[in-house]
């Protein structure tokens, strides 16, 4: 079994709601319904701006949790220093399968995220934008909200303002790798280790935070330190948006006070009353016991304090009928393959320690177990990004949490329970092109000057693979917008000169599901 979580959940809110306010009443606030629902948000100097976000203890809702004043300051003065103009990045890729909470803000509430954004822009004097999004749906959500400002990439504007689609992949939201996206390269991390506040999109410098990040900022900055701190635990105030999913009936995402018990939220989202264990922060979280569930409450500290981690708020509960070995097989098996395979520790560290979990799951005894040790201690802190770390950090929370089911596949050859595969992985088709917005284009060979080089396949692989013979393998599907530029580069880099883009087919537009139902009705043909 494994159901892939929907781009936009159900989504619920304890206590009063400030970044899903609105919810209630439509889908989707545009402009319109944004203003009647948050009001207007006047302008902030950058000195109240990071004196806000430092009152009211705001820290990166991405995983990370550094602190957003600090983070605001470091570019200004990097940006005075150097007399370059600074560049703001909302950071909305998602490419981990157990987290929606900011899909769920991109889709339906994309205007307090651009209001904390164009907060910061305005504050720093940035002179761009740019939103980084993975998914379709979220896409088309931020273009539409940037059009209904009048936002655009257009020369000549006070602020240019621009969309980079990132692949749905774990790599593929680290702050580096967004950058180099942004700048037209792969959404994968370089492999060196820069700080964007001095040195990000285009060399200049660059605040770059995620989706939640920017929108509690707008709500901050529309009701004040003092009434946002009303809310919440005093030195962590405001809420949370948390996503919920693994062994519950109703995967959700959450907006939750800080210092709200988590047994309760579990409860909300129907989890078992005792769960096996509870994976805190996502796939590269913590798991953490029931007993320690019951204790927690929803903070950082709290969790931390628990063995957990609040990371991108994903929380995933699992029911005693599975084996939880298998199930973070699994996560593991995953974490292997999204490998962006630039340093040794992630590409050969990764599937050895996902391998190792499975010969000790397989009956390799205390060898086995003694190997995936070493392999996941000499994956840490090795690697050219925080993946390794993360995995290394998930595969050993997963020996030390569940030392009894360890000791039953080492010493019995199993736990006796099959692994039911209920934390979320994405569908074998997830990558599929037609989920994409096509820009017209499609890619073609003339086979009568093709040599086989290969350097296209290297350039763009979502779109061209090489056969067995070593020629290339067009996917018969049109060209994504957000593949669109490096198609172009594919076909500049050609040797032989025989890769080029020309209009595809038209296609008769499909009617939206509604349309067709009424038009079904009417009985017209």
């Amino acid at each position: 079994m494994n159901i892939p979580l929907p781009d936009v959940p159900e989504v619920r809110v304890v206590g009063l709601p400030q970044l899903t306010t609105g919810f209630d009443l439509v889908e989707r606030l545009d402009l319109a319904m944004h203003l009647k629902v948050h009001g207007p948000l006047e302008p902030m100097t950058g000195e109240r701006l990071a004196e806000l976000a430092e009152t009211i203890s705001l820290r990166g809702r991405g995983g990370a949790g550094f602190p957003f004043g600090k983070k605001l300051r470091a570019v200004a003065k990097a940006s005075i220093r150097r007399g370059v103009r600074p560049v703001v990045v909302i950071n909305g890729s998602e490419g981990e399968p157990a987290c929606r909470k900011d899909t769920v803000l991109l889709n339906r509430a994309p205007h307090l995220i651009l209001d904390g954004a164009l907060l910061a822009a305005e504050a720093l004097g940035a002179r761009t934008l740019i939103v980084a999004v993975t998914r379709n749906s979220t896409e088309i959500s931020i273009r539409e909200a940037l059009a209904e400002r009048g936002l655009s990439d257009r020369r000549g504007q006070q602020l240019r303002a621009r969309v980079v689609r990132t692949p749905e992949r774990m790599v593929s939201g680290e702050a580096s790798a967004v950058i180099r996206a942004a700048g037209g390269g792969p959404a994968l991390p370089p492999g060196r280790r820069e700080r964007a506040a001095e040195s990000g999109v285009g060399g200049a410098p660059t605040l770059l935070s995620n989706a939640e990040t920017y929108a509690q900022l707008a709500v901050a900055a529309r009701i004040g330190a003092r009434r946002y701190g009303h809310t919440g635990l005093p030195d962590e105030p405001g809420t949370v948006l948390l996503t919920l999913s693994g062994a519950v009936s109703r995967p959700m995402v959450i907006e939750v006070p800080t210092g709200v018990p988590l047994r309760y939220v579990l409860q909300l989202a129907g989890a078992p009353p005792l769960p096996q264990g509870v994976l805190t922060g996502g796939y590269h979280g913590n798991w953490i016991d029931a007993m320690a569930t019951h204790d927690a409450v929803v903070s950082r500290a709290s969790l931390a304090a628990a063995g957990g981690a609040l990371g991108a708020g994903a929380i995933l509960p699992i029911g005693p009928e599975t084996c939880p070995l298998g199930e973070s097989l699994r996560i593991a098996n995953w974490l292997a393959a999204e490998t962006a395979g630039q340093c040794g520790p992630c590409k050969l560290g990764l599937p050895a320690a996902a391998g190792g979990l499975s010969d000790v799951l397989n009956g390799g005894g205390p060898a086995a177990l003694e190997a995936l040790r070493e392999v996941t201690q000499a994956v840490k802190g090795r690697g050219a990004c925080k993946h390794p770390d993360g995995s290394a950090r998930f595969l050993t929370s997963t020996l030390s949490a569940f030392t009894d089911d360890l000791a039953a596949h080492v010493l019995d050859g199993g736990c006796g329970r099959e692994t039911v595969g209920v934390l979320p992985l994405p569908s074998p088709g997830y990558q599929d092109l037609e989920e994409s917005i096509p820009s017209g284009e499609k890619l073609a060979v003339d086979w009568t000057l093709c040599k086989g080089h290969g350097l296209c396949a290297d350039i763009i692989p979502e779109l061209i693979r090489l056969g067995p013979d070593g020629y290339p393998a067009l996917a018969d599907a049109a060209v994504p917008v957000h593949l669109r530029g490096r198609a172009q580069r594919a076909v500049r880099r050609c040797p032989a000169l025989a890769l080029r883009v020309e209009q595809a087919p038209a296609e008769r537009p499909a009617l939206p599901p509604g349309a067709a139902r009424k038009a079904l009705g009417s009985g017209r043909s």
